[in-house]
């Protein structure tokens, strides 16, 4: 009879109502034979009284190869970079060396033209030096969204940042500075 308290009265008041006009279990008077203690029409779902796991951000650490990249021109170009560096850029197959403990990260971005490293704890707003890249300063914040690693940067190019994600073994990279996107892709190796 336990059990009955347990579900909701009008629902109770039906079981109780079967008891009595017979064909119940000897134990459990309420309960017809075709009922077995896992019977779905005994047990309420809530789904609200779950405790909620987070979900744990993947961890980016290894290096990984170049493998394609779209629109980098365009991606450039919104930056302002003139066109023989663009030229020179769009031809460059970089590395991406990635060290994620706890907070922290460091990702390297190697080329034969000139490296660029980034040094960064998630959630904290830092001034990034992207002298390297264009020659400009701007407000930086990397973050998790869900499994991407979002950077958002605030200078003077609108809508300027990146995220990264793991499909499989494969690094996606998808850049955007004003209305212009790069994805590049990259294999991890180690």
């Amino acid at each position: 009879m336990g059990l009955l308290y347990n579900l909701p009265r009008p629902l109770r008041e039906r079981k109780q109502e079967r008891g009595q006009r017979g064909g119940g279990s000897p134990r459990f008077p309420a309960l017809s034979r075709s009922h077995s203690f896992c019977s779905p029409s005994l047990v309420s779902f809530q789904p609200s009284i779950l405790p909620i796991c987070p979900v744990m951000p993947p961890n980016l650490t290894g290096y990984y190869r170049f493998v394609s990249q779209d629109n980098m021109d365009g991606y450039l170009r919104a930056l302002d970079i003139n066109v023989a560096l663009r030229k020179l850029v769009c031809l460059l197959k970089p590395d991406k060396e990635i060290i994620h403990a706890g907070d922290h990260m460091t990702i390297r971005t190697i080329t034969s033209l000139r490296n660029y490293i980034m040094d960064f704890d998630l959630g904290k707003e830092f001034e990034e030096d992207l002298g390297p890249v264009d020659e400009r300063k701007c407000q930086t914040v990397v973050s998790w969204e869900g499994d991407q690693l979002v950077c958002e940067q605030q200078g003077e190019k609108r809508n300027r940042g990146w995220r990264h994600w793991l499909e499989g073994n494969h690094l996606h990279l998808r850049m955007t500075a004003e209305d212009e996107v790069c994805v590049q892709i990259f294999q991890k190796v180690k």
